[in-house]
């Protein structure tokens, strides 16, 4: 019978999935997400070595988010039985990713090279700390190494604060989609050339990358950003404001939102203030404009606040806890939450961000056990019983 599939988009792909700890997984995680064979690969328990998934506990809910819809086998890639096994599942799949250190697949024997060979169709993906080569290629990636060294935690946080990590593993998250979608820019130049490649993505390309226009703002007009807080670097005024019972996120981009926004909260007299009544102004007075604001924000709660503007098309929106926000109606809308197949324990995780009208993604199957599925794959790679009965007594598999 064969395996669920999460969509028929991806349904034609295979991928072996070397990865762990969360940009990997989060790479392929989006090929899982969209129907491809996703064949996850960990160390048996015999080689000494748990494969260090990442994610935490199997059960935990991290691991659970990041491994859905995959199906999993033990191969030990040290075995030379085990690599000969690999290249077998290589010449006949379409993507490998991993994040091993670079110099970790030279060593196997797995590098994209030695694969090209077996299977010039194959499309190898890689994800590092600061690339494949040059002069730190060799240093261990983490996350906030990259938040760091890539310029974000210089502009998070108050002014004087000191550096600031952003709340999530920003460069993690963001190498794994770039990855992604290098994976599928690649397979989308395959059908026209007939050929595979290698897709190279690293923490630190991603984080800068995702400065976006803080860094177009050194590169060409040489300005380095500072801490804003919550202002906002450049619309002006926006940023988080008090109400009667919270805070609210307030932006106002533009001379025709911000004289809406100025009506809105009963304080037009500010459109007639000398420092206000340009961009350059509210820029430069950007303090007592905001203390101004708050002063009049003050008088109502949030939920009043929210509907005021909303309805005046100001944009703004609550700050919520997390609980919050999956009890948002828009969130619920979204269907952002999404149920585990039911062979199990009672269970959501994040859906996908984006949708297809055709071809939907769902959750079809549960991460997988730790080589649950070993026989399952390699009789469907032509493995027969006695050879795979001779793979566990040889312990290249569980």
């Amino acid at each position: 019978m064969p395996a669920p599939r999460a969509s028929t988009a991806l349904s034609r792909f295979t991928v072996l999935d070397l990865t762990r700890i969360r940009s990997g997984p989060t790479a392929v995680r989006q090929l899982a997400d969209w129907g491809a064979n996703v064949i996850k690969i960990e160390p048996p328990a015999s080689a000494g070595d748990d494969g260090s998934p990442g994610g935490g506990s199997r059960d935990g809910s991290d691991f659970q988010n990041l491994h859905r819809n995959k199906r999993g086998i033990t191969l030990d890639l040290k075995n030379p039985k085990g690599l000969a096994v690999f290249k077998t599942l290589a010449a006949k799949a379409d993507v490998v990713v991993e994040n091993f250190r670079p110099d970790v697949k030279n060593r196997l024997g797995i590098d994209y090279e030695s694969l090209k060979a077996i299977n010039p169709r194959i499309v190898y993906a890689s994800i590092s700390g600061f690339g494949q080569d040059g002069p730190y290629a060799k240093r261990p990636g983490f996350d906030q190494i990259a938040q760091g060294m890539g310029g974000l935690m210089s502009i998070t946080g108050l002014p004087g604060q000191g550096p600031v990590r952003v709340g999530i593993p920003v460069a993690d998250l963001s190498a794994g989609l770039f990855c992604a979608m290098g994976i599928m820019t690649a397979l989308l130049e395959r059908e026209v050339s007939g050929e595979g490649q290698w897709v190279q993505t690293s923490l630190l390309q991603a984080q800068i990358f995702m400065l976006d226009f803080q860094a177009a703002r050194w590169l060409v007009e040489k300005d380095v950003p500072k801490q804003a807080g919550n202002n906002h670097p450049t619309a002006i005024p926006t940023g988080v404001f008090k109400t009667s019972d919270g805070h609210i996120n307030i932006a106002t981009t533009g001379g025709k939102i911000w004289e809406r926004f100025a009506h809105a909260i009963e304080a037009p007299e500010l459109l007639q203030h000398a420092d206000y009544t340009t961009a350059k102004g509210r820029s430069q007075n950007r303090n007592a404009l905001n203390a101004a604001i708050e002063q009049a924000t003050l008088r109502k709660t949030c939920a009043e606040w929210i509907r005021i503007l909303n309805d005046a098309g100001v944009p703004c929106g609550p700050i919520y806890a997390m609980d919050e926000v999956f009890a948002d109606e828009q969130v619920k809308h979204l269907k952002m939450a999404k149920d585990l197949p039911p062979n199990g324990p009672a269970r959501q995780l994040v859906g996908q961000p984006f949708s297809l009208s055709r071809t939907p993604s769902e959750f079809v199957a549960r991460p997988p056990k730790m080589g649950e599925q070993t026989d399952e794959v390699l009789a469907e790679f032509g493995f027969r019983g006695d050879e795979i009965a001779a793979l566990k007594q040889d312990k290249v598999i569980d």
